[in-house]
Formats: C-alpha cells, structure tokens, sequence
C-alpha cells in the first residue's frame, strides 16, 4: 500500500464530490490500464474544476499532469505515491493540486486555461503505464444573475410593431438566457433554407450569413436582427434560435408587419396574399381579441388554428362539415367563423404570442399565416442586490437587478444619471447584470436599475458601494 501523509488525507476527504459530470474524453493508453479523467461540461472562468480520474491501476509508483498533449516543458505537477508528496513543474500556477488518486484541482480558472491536459503514470522503472487526455473549455463569466420568476421566456418584439416600406425594423430580444453559446436566425419557421444568420457569443467570429440573407440585414450582440429598406416580401415570420452553453436550445418567433403604399388592411382586395390582424393588438386580461383573416382563398376545403408556441390545435374546421373541434386543454371560451377569424374571449397572460392558421385547399396545398398579440401587464419596483467576488487574483462586484416581472427593459444608473459603461464594466444578455472586473475605487457610489414596459416604468431604491 502506498504511504499517504495526512495533509494529503485531509485533501483528498474535502475534494467536492459534485464536480464530476459527463464530458467526452478520450484514452491514449499504451497497455490496456483505461485511465479516464471527466470534468464539468459547463466551466466558466473564476470557477473551480475538479479534473476526477477513474480505474486508477494499482501498481503505479508515480504520475503526472501537463498541459497540453504531454511535452515535459509544459509539466504542472508530479505526485509519488509512495511517499505521498507531489512537485510543481515549470506549468504550475499555485493554483493546481493533485491528490494521491491521481484527480487534480483547478482552482479559478481563466479563459487561458482552455487546452488539453494530460495525465501519465509510471512504474518503479520510470516507464509510461498509461497516458490519458481531457479537454477542459472554459467559457467567459456565465451570468448567473436572473429574475425572481425563474420561468421567464425568451421572447422577440418587432420595432416598431408595424413598419411602412422602406423603413428599417428592429426584432429586439427580450429575456435571453444568461449562458448563450449561439444565435440563429430564420426568416420563417426553423429550416436550413431559411437561415438568415448565425453568431456565436462571445462574438469572436464574424456573422455567418445563411441562404436566407437579403444583404440588408444587420445582426447585434445581444441577438437583436435588424432590417434595413423593409420590402413587402419581409412581411412575415421570423424565429430565433438560441443556443445554451448546457446544449439546451430556447425558440422565439416575432411576426413583421409590413405596410405597403396603401396599408395591408385598408385595401386588402390589391393583394391576395393571406393575412391576419389582431383587434385590439395589446389587450388586457380579462378582455376579448379577434384575429381577423383577410384573403382567406376562396377553395379552402379546412383550416385550423395553432399556439405557435407549442404547435398545439386550437380548433379545427371543415367547410365540408361545417362544425368546429375545440381542444379543450387549450382553451373553450371563444368563437370561430367560416372566414377563419377567431374570437378569443376573457384573455389570460398566458394567451399572448403568436397564433399560426393552416389553410387547407382543394389542391391538398397548405397555407400559413401568423399573427401576435399582446396581454397588458404592469411592472413592480426591482431591487438590486451587491455580490463581491475574487476573480483571477482581482476583486470585481457584481450588481443584479433582481424583479418578478419578465419582456421588460433594464437600465442602470450611477449617482443619479444614465451608467456610461467603461472597459471594465460588462452587462449580462438581460441587462439584470452589471460586473465591473477590477473595481476601482472611483467606482463607489449609489446604483440603480430600472425596468420598463409600454405600460409602466420602475426604478429601484439606491445602493451604496463599498
């Protein structure tokens, strides 16, 4: 058995056990010893990273950790089992320790330390037993600032709501996830041929535009699209794709509007182009929406109606049979008529969104349209909470303007007046978050936040910092 001194022991009881996690590692081994190292698949910087290592073998005298694929320049530690002590190579920076399993500690990592690591183990001869790699990626700061209403969707609003040819337009983001990896942009429903572009975050690539791009497209940081010269052939569906750091993906989709020389709806017998309007667009709870069909062909044979959020029916009805199905989990209070329009009454919050209809022709041909409304809702006063953090060697603050309410604007305000960001200072995707890395101190004072909606606007209490 090999002897461990009881610092080592000590060490090793207090490595967290919660730090191993699935990631995809491969093995370099020269005998058939499968060594295999797993880390977190979410690391960002300032955390720490527990590099766990299983089936260790049992006859090793000694091992060793690198950065990198092995080159013994790059060494950060090497560890003897038999007397229980390790040695820091020329790679190690005093923030690397290794336990007798052979797992190592990484404590508060940094952008840099994105690479491949390397594990050796030796026999009492000096001779390689096995060699096993693992690659660490650790993503930039990973907010994890967010509302009190952990629900909070993602949603996309078109600036303005209604935009005259030759105008530009802004489909601004709403309620973005905090660990972004990817936006992805579709003029219509997700499809390769629709791909209008796509960005990574943190932008470190330039836009990658898709089939789907008219060249009059400018795409933002915080995912926002905007379209420039608006044409009538703009008009429509347009779906946001969102990546996750933790591979989970998030779908928002906005309707443009687009009004031609004589406005889509005031002379709808110039077009034959399937429409849709919501009357009142922004209603209250409690009231009634009608989404009035205009063009509806004159051969459909059947239409329905469907939550674009969850492709859910509404209802269904064939002209032949002229009889409506209502899905009752979705809804029953509401009207539907023979020339599509849908009534929808006594309005809830979670009624709001976009509304697809599927019409069905003689020709066995489907046609969609989309229409979104509005549901009213006020805001509540945020407060805003001061968390001090140490990252690589620096201390930072982190302000969070934490409020129920969601699809709100955020603004922050230092001493009175509009916050002018400087290098030092990064907002999260929401804006609930404000990290100043280092701070200074020039930097004390009162903050505050603000959140807004069409319907009401308000601002937090002051904080003093320090």
């Amino acid at each position: 058995m090999p002897l461990r001194n009881s610092q080592c022991e000590r060490e090793l009881d207090t490595m967290p056990q919660n730090e191993a996690s699935l990631l995809t590692f491969w093995l370099l081994s020269t005998t058939a010893h499968e060594i295999t190292v797993s880390v977190p698949p979410i690391v960002s910087e300032g955390d720490d990273v527990l590099f766990l290592v299983h089936n260790l073998p049992g006859e090793i005298e000694s091992l060793a950790w690198f950065k990198g694929l092995g080159d013994e320049a790059e060494e950060i530690a090497t560890y003897a089992l038999h007397r229980g002590l390790s040695r820091p190579g020329p790679a190690h920076s005093s923030r690397e320790t290794v336990y007798h399993n052979g797992s190592m500690m990484f404590e508060k990592v940094n952008l840099k330390d994105t690479e491949f690591y390397t594990l050796r183990t030796y026999n009492r001869s000096g001779k390689i037993i096995s060699t096993a790699n693992v690659y660490l990626n650790v993503y930039a700061f990973l907010w994890k600032c967010g509302c009190l209403a952990s629900s909070a969707q993602t949603t996309v609003e078109s600036l303005p709501s209604s935009v005259a040819e030759g105008g530009s337009a802004l489909l601004l983001v709403h309620n973005p996830p905090e660990n972004i990896l990817e936006f992805l942009w579709y003029k219509g429903e997700v499809d390769s041929k629709n791909l209008l572009a796509t960005q990574s975050v943190p932008a470190k690539k330039p836009t990658v535009w898709g089939p789907a791009y008219s060249g009059r497209e400018t795409l933002h940081s915080d995912g926002s699209l905007l379209l420039h010269d608006v044409t009538e052939k703009d008009h429509g569906l347009y779906t946001l794709r969102i990546l996750r750091t933790d591979m989970g993906i998030e779908e928002a989709q906005v309707q443009l509007q687009v009004d031609s020389s004589h406005s889509l709806f005031c002379d709808t017998l110039t077009s034959s182009q399937l429409m849709i309007q919501a009357e009142p667009r922004y209603v209250s709870e409690g009231e009634d929406v009608l989404l009035q069909v205009h063009n509806l062909p004159e051969d459909v044979q059947a239409f329905s109606w469907h939550k674009s959020k969850d492709g859910s029916p509404i209802f269904k009805l064939n002209r032949a049979m002229p009889s409506i199905s209502w899905d009752v989990a979705q809804r029953t209070k509401g009207m539907a008529f023979q020339n599509g329009s849908l009534l929808l009454q006594d309005i809830t919050e979670k009624d709001a969104g976009i509304y697809t209809l599927e019409v069905l022709n003689k020709d066995f041909k489907i046609e969609k349209a989309y229409v979104k409304f509005y549901v009213k809702k006020s805001v509540t006063q945020p407060f805003v909470q001061i968390t001090d953090t140490t990252v690589s060697g620096g201390t930072s603050v982190i302000f969070t303007c934490v409020s129920p309410n969601t699809d709100v604007s955020i603004r922050w305000f230092y001493k009175k007046k509009n916050l002018q960001l400087t290098e030092r200072m990064t907002l999260s995707p929401t804006k609930c978050g404000l990290r100043i890395d280092p701070v200074r101190r020039e930097d004390a004072g009162e903050y505050q936040c603000e959140i807004s909606n069409r319907f009401g606007v308000k601002t937090s209490l002051p904080v003093s910092w320090p």
